[in-house]
């Protein structure tokens, strides 16, 4: 059972994510090289200082607004909702529906196109991905309780969450939710595409 979080915790959590959201933001309307941190503190509400205690610089705080895509607490009912007989590819199969939201990815694919454009987000952008997968690596290492090999749960994370990342810089031409697909265009759904990459896992391609 995980300990609920402080009144301290969360108003570190609240920083955070107000700090993140503000870098963000002005890089999707500024670009990186049109904003200071200066300007993301001003725009967050906060001092200087409070921002040099929670990021290294404006890139690391751009990152930081994708690094917590779902709860904790939505992954323990994720889990406690699965049917006795799941598999860890369902498990995993639920928790990417929970982490990559409409909103989620379309964000985060702003954020491809961000790190395209300026090379100094890119090891940030790397990072992202690792967490997320991590992140996925817990749940599942949760879900299966020493049931299967050691770095199995290593490997389907890593084989899941890396085929993202040609949908998000664009060398797969897939859709997300919400986008319109042209009559010339060749392109497939989003969930055309994570229903396929599961049906060859489950096949062992």
């Amino acid at each position: 059972m995980n300990p609920k979080l402080t009144l301290r915790d969360k108003k570190k959590e609240a920083t955070t994510f107000a700090l993140a959201e503000a870098a963000f933001e002005l890089a999707l309307v500024r670009g990186m090289d049109g904003f200071i941190v200066d300007d993301i503190v001003q725009q967050a509400g906060v001092s200087r200082r409070t921002f040099a205690n929670y990021f290294s610089c404006k890139e690391e705080a751009v990152a930081a607004y994708f690094m917590s895509s779902a709860s904790k607490e939505d992954q323990n009912m994720l889990l406690a909702g699965l049917p006795p007989d799941a598999t860890p590819l369902d498990a995993l199969y639920c928790l990417l529906k929970l982490q990559f939201t409409s909103a989620f990815l379309h964000k985060l694919r702003q954020f491809v196109s961000l790190a395209n454009q300026y090379p100094t987000l890119e090891p940030y952008l790397l990072s992202v991905f690792h967490r997320l997968q991590i992140a996925a690596q817990e749940v599942l290492e949760q879900f299966t309780r020493g049931r299967y090999t050691d770095g199995y749960t290593h490997l389907l994370a890593g084989a899941v969450y890396g085929a993202f990342i040609p949908i998000m810089d664009g060398r797969l031409n897939v859709l997300l939710p919400g986008e319109a697909q042209d009559e010339r265009s060749s392109a497939i759904s989003f969930d055309h595409y994570l229903n396929s990459m599961f049906g060859y896992l489950r096949k062992g391609f």
